[in-house]
């Protein structure tokens, strides 16, 4: 090569270094880069911190790009009693790496009177899974996980343009599937219809004052087969989110600033529908303890309780225990199970009506016959819904240590649900399970309601549900509900049976979370009990 062409090459590099270096210092300056590495060195000098590059590390990273979520992954998954269950992971880019930040399964759940086979079950699973690997990960990409009610409400949308879409073919199935007899019936001459009306006219004043005694039920709200994704993927975020900020997921959501725990309703007896006697009518005889008290109180105080009812009903009846860790008793009348506990209670020196109250699930609406059009509260006795407003007075005044009947009619029966308020005033609550009704019109005399986290309930939702209603959340499904309910603000949290080891996982996250909040000392006292 010779000296010239040498020199020229020489003299190009140099010009693209030149470039480079101006190129380098506008990104630089654009980015105000040399101005945040100066005030670094200066607040790292001042500070002299013992790590010096965890100091710089973290000043950094607070001026880092907000988190993005980069992909969501939706698979199916077995609970541990076997049951399919939708498990969602949200991945984000945080400080230019992606990352796993949170992993969470939730089951789902259908109103009684809606029959689901196995098969539709693992449908449902597998919608769920095929909306969040493909949609919901495209519709989510990029969003922060730290904007809840913007993430709620891409989903919220997504969902009812779904249920919209369903709807729309559902209705057009039943139009193509009208017979011609039918299609005649509706092209029939104006005389013809006049005819039947007046048949059918006569015909319903021979029936009005049965139909008037007895209104059909409502029918069961649609479950949408994939809808359990907006759920989850809702609930993960929020974790996503909060873990993100490196704050618990009950002060991410938090809506008051001064926090208490939640007072946990422990199921001590069932005699309902699957229990061994013929008793059905309480489905659920549920521990109120005193408000006030430390969560470990509550626990070691239902704990030996529910050893001394053991000790009863070893030695006088039969038993089961259920999956859900709940004492099933043989039993025949509803008088039965409150003697038992008012028992157990006396010998065990715990004053029942003082230091701890009892809520009844009557779940009356699964007991209705309605071929007969009365509810059957025990095998072959069945009761009017006038008849069982009189046994629920009865029970109260006998036992005034029961303070709260939940779900005590069917959502139809209004007057019942009236009489009873009448009768009973304020020595009882009455409360209603909403979680497939949260924007039905209020029962009359109901104080309260019981909800569960399920199915296209967003976090949002929840928050929104809890500011409406005097709301007792029923933890049925995951643990991160848990700090949901401190979150929220609820008063009351609904267990489950102790002899269940997810019932006592719980119980260790609650004592968890109290004595974070007692260290912290923004931990208040719950001294005023709606229910008691």
């Amino acid at each position: 090569m010779s000296y010239q062409g040498f020199m020229s090459r020489v003299s190009t590099e140099a010009q693209d270094l030149y470039d480079i270096k101006n190129e380098a210092a506008e990104f630089y300056r654009v980015n105000g880069v040399p101005e945040e590495i100066e005030r670094a060195l200066n607040e790292l000098f001042f500070n002299k911190p013992e790590d010096v590059h965890g100091y710089l590390a973290n000043y950094f990273t607070n001026l880092s790009a907000p988190p993005r979520i980069s992909r969501l992954k939706g698979r199916e998954v077995y609970d541990a009693r076997g049951q399919l269950a939708i498990e969602t992971e949200v991945f984000c880019i945080i400080c230019n790496k992606e990352k796993v930040k949170l992993m969470i399964y939730i089951l789902p759940f259908w109103p009684f009177l809606v029959k689901i086979s196995t098969g539709e079950r693992a449908d449902h699973v597998m919608t769920a899974a095929q909306w969040i690997n493909e949609p919901l990960n495209n519709m989510l990409k990029g969003q922060n996980p730290c904007d809840q009610s913007d993430v709620d409400h891409i989903l919220s949308n997504f969902f009812m343009a779904r249920y919209l879409e369903e709807k729309d073919i559902q209705n057009k199935e039943k139009e193509e599937s009208r017979s011609p007899s039918e299609a005649e019936v509706v092209l029939s001459s104006p005389l013809s219809a006049q005819t039947k009306d007046k048949k059918s006219v006569d015909k319903g004043k021979k029936s009005n004052t049965a139909e008037k005694s007895f209104p059909p039920a409502e029918p069961p709200e649609p479950v949408l087969p994939g809808s359990l994704a907006i759920g989850s993927v809702s609930l993960a975020v929020a974790k996503t989110g909060a873990k993100t900020q490196g704050i618990p997921l009950y002060k991410y959501i938090a809506v008051p600033t001064q926090f208490h725990i939640p007072v946990s309703l422990v199921t001590l007896l069932s005699c309902g529908k699957t229990s061994p006697g013929k008793l059905t009518l309480l489905e659920e005889v549920i521990l109120i303890p005193k408000a006030g008290q430390r969560v470990k109180q509550i626990l070691t105080m239902t704990l030996e309780l529910q050893k001394e009812m053991m000790r009863i009903v070893d030695t006088s009846t039969k038993a089961m225990l259920c999956d859900s860790g709940v004492l099933a008793v043989n039993y025949e009348r509803p008088e039965q199970p409150l003697d038992l506990i008012t028992e157990a209670c006396t010998n065990f020196g715990l004053a029942l009506g003082t230091e701890i109250h009892l809520a009844v699930h009557c779940a009356a609406p699964e007991l209705m016959d309605y071929s007969k059009g009365k509810y059957e509260i025990a095998t072959g006795v069945l009761k009017s819904p006038d008849e069982l407003v009189d046994l629920y007075q009865t029970l109260i005044s006998k036992y005034p240590a029961v303070v709260a009947l939940i779900d005590p009619f069917r959502r139809e029966d209004i007057d019942q649900w009236e009489k009873l308020s009448n009768v009973i005033r304020n020595s009882c609550s009455l409360l209603s399970d909403i979680t497939y009704k949260s924007k039905a019109p209020p029962l009359p005399g109901v104080r309260g309601h019981i909800l569960k986290h399920i199915h296209e309930t967003t976090v949002s939702d929840l928050i929104c549900i809890t500011s409406e209603h005097q709301v007792c959340l029923s933890q049925s499904v995951a643990l991160l509900l848990l700090p949901q309910a401190v979150g929220l603000g609820l008063d009351y949290i609904k267990l489950g049976g102790l002899r269940s080891a997810d019932t006592m996982t719980k119980f260790n996250r609650l004592i968890s979370i109290e004595e974070e909040l007692a260290q912290q000392g923004i931990l208040g006292t719950f001294l005023y009990s709606s229910l008691v």
